[in-house]
């Protein structure tokens, strides 16, 4: 009876064992990677998109861009290739959101600062007063390191078309002129392919956190 017993014991301890080498082997099959979006035009709300693409499925890229930084340096797509990068629109001037979404920007700024394949590209919704010596002195004011992040400025008409066709993250002013626009408080963040794959509350702490953990995901995606 006793070595019925022990052998008993072993085989339920055997069963075991594999019972659980089974069970890792099922979830490591189901476990899903988790992925971050792609947004299309018909994603997000049509108050900050242009009309000509309201409802357009057609996953899209950022545009081409040509503008000048802080440095009065010229910046164009080619200084974000093969970069993830968050970009977002401000101005030096205003009062409400811009310092909260600043101080937030500076607070992604560090926790990137060693990683060479991310970037942060800050847009002037009021290119006529945010001129290179402006913008300059915000960037020091803003702790702004020039290598990983760069406030542009340029033709706004040039702006308003890329905050309203390609980054999807400005109102239209209407009472302005053809090319004002109410900025957001979005930050957006765009892949190495220049597609948008999150939308982050920039006045938010948690959205800022939330930025960041998607940052690694979006990175982890090319390894």
């Amino acid at each position: 009876m006793g070595n019925f017993l022990k052998q008993f014991k072993l085989f339920g301890s055997v069963l075991g064992v594999i019972s659980l080498i089974i069970i890792y082997f099922i979830y490591d099959a189901l476990k899903i990677e988790k992925r971050l979006p792609i947004y299309t035009p018909n994603m997000v709300n049509t108050e900050l998109i242009d009309s000509s693409l309201h409802y357009q499925k057609q996953k899209a890229q950022i545009a081409d861009f040509k503008l000048i930084n802080q440095n009065g340096d010229t910046i164009t797509q080619q200084e974000y290739k093969n970069k993830i990068y968050v970009a977002d629109f401000f101005f030096t001037t205003c009062p409400s959101i811009c310092p909260i979404m600043t101080k937030n920007m500076a607070v992604v700024q560090e926790a990137i600062l060693a990683d060479d394949d991310i970037m942060l590209l800050s847009h002037s919704v009021t290119p006529e007063i945010d001129s290179v010596a402006q913008l300059k002195k915000y960037a020091l004011e803003k702790g702004v390191i020039d290598h990983k992040w760069n406030l542009v400025t340029g033709d706004k008409k040039q702006i308003y078309e890329l905050a309203r066709k390609s980054y999807l993250a400005a109102k239209s002013d209407g009472d302005g002129g053809p090319y004002d626009m109410i900025h957001t408080e979005n930050f957006v963040l765009v892949d190495k392919e220049r597609r948008i794959r999150g939308f982050y509350d920039g006045t938010k702490t948690e959205e800022i956190e939330k930025l960041l953990g998607d940052i690694q995901i979006l990175k982890a995606s090319y390894q």
